[in-house]
């Protein structure tokens, strides 16, 4: 049985958009970070993009296009290149608006933040759309009970019902216990290498989820807007219909408390290579297969950010790399 910690209780009422978290399984907190600031990330994101020599052009969206950008996963999801560790992504985590939220959630203000990547999606030509294929699933081990993590998204542009986004099948995380004692929970084969906690579902098994009530919503947000969700809720992404711009930031926390010291000491050494994690924060730190660009080893793979992060305390507490009960100068 993998190591999880008993949480606190939550089913008093908070009044706040904690109660659409804890009963629909996932949360809209509107304005976490101020539209100008949102706007400010778009750009460094764009500017990543270009420091790639691919022939990338914001302006002409015939290079929006696979040859024309680094690696990337889903339309737009990039996890390679230290992207985790980029000083504009360390930035967005150091967010006011996002630490108050997640602190909401937990209870404290000493949390541990996953070393995620980024999102942003470009729309391609009409004529070169594809339908994206659906892969529902949880981040949450399917032999853990209970509330463990919570997954945020920073979205940095208007999104709505056309553009590219997050799905969710809302109060799905309510029936994950009934679930699993009815299904099996084990790990298919077809899905491959994957991590502990990260657990596909049919279409069948989504269609069971729908039979007991479990709305399909394509969540919509504003930018600044921080979307946030349990990990056990059943979700995936879907592609953009429309011609906006999808710029999201993955950004999760969990309480400092919930780590062992050994996973404590990973995450540093994690962090000091400058590599990623899964969504979760405090524990199993699996090491994804470097993702291929076009089928090929990438030359323009780099194990470093282009722009370190800025140390400071908050960041090095954050990242695993400083206990909460040591104060003292930041290493340089």
């Amino acid at each position: 049985m993998p190591h999880a910690t008993q949480l606190p209780g939550i089913t008093q009422k908070y009044g706040d958009w904690r109660d659409d978290l804890f009963q629909n399984g996932y949360a809209i907190i509107k304005n976490a970070v101020p539209a100008s600031r949102a706007a400010e990330y778009v750009e460094s994101m764009t500017q990543w993009l270009e420091k790639f020599p691919l022939g990338f052009d914001r302006n002409d969206p015939s290079t929006w296009t696979e040859e024309h950008l680094p690696a990337h996963m889903k339309g737009g999801m990039y996890h390679s290149y230290s992207i985790s560790h980029e000083n504009f992504v360390w930035s967005a985590r150091l967010e006011p608006g996002l630490l108050s939220a997640f602190s909401q959630i937990w209870g404290t203000d000493e949390l541990l933040v996953s070393f995620d990547g980024i999102n942003i999606t470009l729309p391609l030509p009409k004529s070169q759309r594809k339908k994206s294929g659906r892969w529902p699933h949880q981040d949450q081990n399917s032999l853990i009970r209970g509330f463990q993590c919570a997954q945020g998204i920073l979205n940095l542009a208007p999104n709505g019902p056309e553009d590219g986004g997050l799905v969710v099948l809302a109060k799905s995380h309510l029936l994950n216990d009934e679930f699993f004692r009815m299904h099996s929970t084990g790990k298919n084969p077809a899905w491959g290498k994957v991590p502990d906690d990260w657990h596909g579902f049919s279409e069948e098994e989504v269609d069971w989820f729908k039979e007991r009530g479990c709305e399909e919503v394509k969540l919509c947000a504003e930018a600044g807007d921080l979307i946030v969700w349990d990990s056990r809720t059943v979700h995936f992404n879907v592609l953009p219909e429309g011609d906006n711009v999808r710029a999201v930031i993955y950004t999760c926390y969990t309480p400092a408390a919930l780590a062992t010291p050994e996973d404590l000491q990973k995450k540093k050494e994690i962090f000091e290579r400058r590599e990623r994690t899964t969504h979760w924060p405090h524990r199993n730190f699996w090491r994804a297969d470097e993702i291929l660009r076009l089928g090929k080893k990438d030359p323009y793979s780099r194990d470093r950010p282009f722009e370190e992060p800025v140390l400071s305390e908050k960041l090095l507490k954050l990242a695993g790399a400083m206990p909460y009960n040591k104060e003292g100068p930041v290493e340089k």
